[in-house]
């Protein structure tokens, strides 16, 4: 994700998503995972307003812990299905797959987005793969800005 602004442009991607929960005044989640670890960088709640603190720290390199990540993301779903049983829940993937882990589909989430960050020569196609086994969308950063 470092390489080619790759990393700046999923930063970009979020505050945009960041704004339209605000606006929808739907609640939102951010967990962070790259490197070795996850991290549960806001929420869930509404976000009333965008803080840099939240993306500061979210870093790319050094291999995707996509399993952790997920299975983070599904606790957090869970969650929100107990809690709100009729609220639909969405999880965006934003990743360029670089994991040789196959993570588990989140079963609480309703949707699944996975917008695919990889670039380059040689392609792994794991978030195109994951997207049709979990019967998910998936897209590439330029056709959701475009």
């Amino acid at each position: 994700m470092l390489a080619g602004q790759r990393l700046a442009l999923a930063k970009g991607l979020l505050v945009a998503l960041f704004d339209r929960a605000s606006s929808a005044r739907a609640e939102a989640a951010l967990v962070g995972f790259g490197g070795t670890g996850v991290e549960l960088r806001f929420g869930p709640a509404v976000p009333r307003w965008w803080n840099e603190r939240w993306l500061r720290p979210l870093g790319g390199g050094g291999g995707t812990p996509l399993a952790a990540g997920m299975r983070r993301a599904g606790q957090l779903l869970e969650r929100a299905a107990h809690r709100k049983p009729l609220q639909q829940r969405w999880l965006w993937v934003l990743t360029d797959g670089r994991s040789g882990e196959l993570p588990v589909r989140p079963a609480q989430a309703d949707q699944i987005v996975f917008v695919d960050f990889e670039r380059g020569a040689i392609r792994l196609g794991r978030c195109q793969q994951l997207a049709e086994a979990w019967g998910a969308m998936w897209i590439t950063p330029e056709e959701l800005i475009g």
